[in-house]
């Protein structure tokens, strides 16, 4: 093999793998899409194995700009859970630690000592 052979197989390459990034992106598009019914998603998956390049080419001009919304909701909402769920983890605030701290003290339950050594605990 030549240079330009070997060229051109890394050309075909990329453009195959980006092919099938488009095929999945589609395909799951597809899937997440609520509002399509279940025969024409079926119909999309019988036209992308019969004429993949035609109609993967006709999904992304004429579905577009929903796929779109429908990526930008869907990363919007794994952002919310993710924050979500690092809020229920982390647990209480270092103020918030340091106000019951501070009511424990009032109430007489631990020491001033006891109240400094947790606030430099919370602190640190």
């Amino acid at each position: 093999m030549n240079f330009w052979e070997i060229l051109g197989w890394m050309l075909w390459s990329v453009v195959f793998i980006g092919y099938l990034f488009a095929l999945f992106a589609i395909i799951g598009d597809l899937f997440r899409d609520r509002t399509l019914n279940g025969w024409w998603k079926a119909l999309w998956i019988i036209f992308l194995v019969f004429l993949p390049f035609l109609t993967a080419l006709v999904y992304l001009i004429a579905r577009g700009d929903g796929m779109a919304e429908r990526s930008d909701k869907a990363a919007r909402a794994a952002e919310h859970a993710t924050e979500s769920y690092i809020r229920t983890v982390a647990g209480k605030s270092p103020s918030d630690e340091i106000a019951a701290a501070a009511a424990l003290l009032e109430s007489g339950s631990i020491s001033a000592e006891e109240f400094e050594r947790l606030k430099s605990k919370v602190l640190s």
